[in-house]
């Protein structure tokens, strides 16, 4: 049974992560106990560390869950999701204050 989504979500990552999650699952790539198993096994890590289980930090066990299980069943690859990160950070870190962050992709520029 998929999961009921948060009273709301602070960010639109959150909605769009919750929302792949559904639709990922509903085409078969996981089953609903492989996504308690793994958001289970992120929020033990984040707990682990010493860290509290905020609105912000489930998000992010989410979305960890989420990557972990798309690169397990072969959805994605793990260097694709670092290397697309840092590109978003060197993007945010070059991106004057005020302005909207654009990632430039190798096609874009």
């Amino acid at each position: 049974m998929p999961p009921e989504p948060p009273a709301r979500f602070d960010e639109p990552w959150q909605a769009q992560a919750f929302a792949l999650t559904i639709s990922l699952a509903d085409a078969g790539l996981f089953s609903w106990a492989d996504w308690t198993g793994a958001l289970s096994a992120e929020i033990a890590n984040i707990e682990a560390g010493g860290g509290v289980i905020d609105g912000a930090r489930y998000h992010q066990a989410w979305l960890a869950a989420l990557e972990a299980l798309a690169v397990a069943r072969g959805a994605l690859d793990a260097d694709a999701i670092r290397g697309r990160a840092e590109d978003w950070r060197e993007a945010y870190e070059h991106t004057p204050h005020g302005q909207p962050v654009a990632l430039v992709t190798g096609a874009d520029g």
